[in-house]
């Protein structure tokens, strides 16, 4: 067992490597290309991200979920690099979270269609505190997100504190990608809807890539889809105002 854990995570420990990356021009070259690909394969995770947070009541509560969720991620990324190798195999963790986010989506909707009624008295008891619900399921879906672009970044660097690196930066800026999407909801209330909207296309796009039917939506397209929705629901608000 100690010779298994040794030989995942041992590279992640191993002084000589981390001087030979930081020491490197062509290593950061690697580098930079993986911060763009995590960048681009998180547009998705930020705006679960986002939609999951707006769920706070206060700006600095989803600030402070957000940050928690960060030094999470970047422990799990830890965690799922050293398991890179058999991550191929977890498509039922694919399943569970793409079921999750239609529910997500679909619940979302099925709110607005139906409003509950307001009720005086307690208020119903929860499990857990809402905002630590909120960072736990920002969890979850860091670490199915996490799947994909530690994969991509596997199939380009084989050097685990390379594909470490990158994912620590990337993630960084998917946060600040989430950050810009909460902002703009605060200033367009009608992008909640349309992160919903496309929380539903992302639990489809993550079914369709388990290998039993190995349907890939690249990466630039759905950004694509992303940038359109955002730019189309401005401009409607406008519009409408």
């Amino acid at each position: 067992m100690l010779s298994i854990i040794s030989k995942l995570y041992g590279p992640f420990f191993d002084v000589e490597n981390w001087k030979s990356v930081i020491e490197s021009g062509s290593d950061w070259m690697i580098i930079l290309s993986l911060v763009l690909i995590e960048c681009l394969l998180s547009v998705d995770n930020a705006i679960v991200l986002a939609a999951q947070t707006q769920t706070l009541p206060t700006k600095k509560e989803q600030e402070k979920s957000l940050f928690y969720g960060l030094w999470g991620a970047y422990l799990f990324r830890f965690l799922i690099i050293g398991l890179g190798t058999y991550l191929i195999n977890f498509w039922e963790i694919k399943v569970l979270g793409a079921g999750y986010l239609m529910y997500l989506s679909v619940n979302h909707f099925y709110r607005i269609a139906h409003p509950a009624p307001v009720k005086k008295g307690k208020n119903k008891k929860r499990l857990l505190p809402l905002f630590w619900s909120v960072v736990i399921s920002i969890e979850m879906m860091d670490i199915v997100f996490s799947i994909d672009s530690v994969l991509a970044s596997l199939a380009i660097s084989s050097n685990p504190v390379i594909v470490l690196i990158g994912g620590m930066i990337g993630i960084l800026c998917m946060r600040g990608i989430a950050e810009f999407i909460i902002r703009l909801m605060e200033l367009v209330p009608e992008l909640e809807v349309m992160a919903y909207g496309l929380i539903a296309l992302i639990a489809v796009k993550l079914f369709l890539s388990i290998p039993a039917i190995d349907i890939e939506i690249p990466a630039a397209v759905f950004a694509i889809i992303v940038f359109l929705s955002i730019l189309t629901t401005i401009i409607v608000h406008r519009i409408r105002r």
